[in-house]
């Protein structure tokens, strides 16, 4: 038996085919509108700190990148939810909860860069040129070699 790999489909034909897929998409579209009308009232220092997971029976779940943009926006806790009870999308909303979600960090760490100045290089191959440690030199010669050649 070998594979036979299903015809490509026109990606307009898929969603309108896919009621579940449908579904999601209004969901997503609900959920990026309700944040936009969240940021109106968010100060613009906590807006990229914060994002809405979800509105449900009353209660407006936030996630934030850290414990200290929670603690702030738990201070004005009670501001926010007086402003968002005067829109039409948030008339029901009684409570708002804060979950700390920290941002997922990339794989690979970030490369350090080592960027001196000729003058720098100079001076460090000089204090390795006058170092009598044989280790300390050698690690004072690798340091002048990042040294920016003119």
């Amino acid at each position: 038996m070998s594979y036979r790999p299903i015809k490509a489909q026109n990606s307009n034909n898929v969603l309108l085919k896919s009621v579940s897929l449908q579904r999601l998409i209004a969901r997503a579209q609900s959920v990026d509108h309700l944040q936009q009308l969240l940021n109106q009232y968010l100060q613009p220092a906590a807006r990229e700190h914060c994002i809405l997971a979800s509105y449900q029976a009353g209660t407006l779940t936030l996630i934030v990148t850290n414990g200290h943009w929670a603690t702030r926006l738990r201070y004005q806790q009670k501001r926010l939810l007086e402003q968002l009870q005067g829109i039409a999308e948030f008339n029901e909303i009684s409570r708002i909860q804060f979950k700390v979600r920290p941002p997922m960090q990339s794989e690979q760490p970030a490369t350090r860069s080592i960027a001196l100045s000729e003058q720098a290089g100079q001076a460090i191959q000089a204090s390795a040129d006058a170092t009598r440690d044989p280790a300390l030199r050698e690690a004072l010669e690798r340091l002048a070699q990042h040294a920016k050649k003119s």
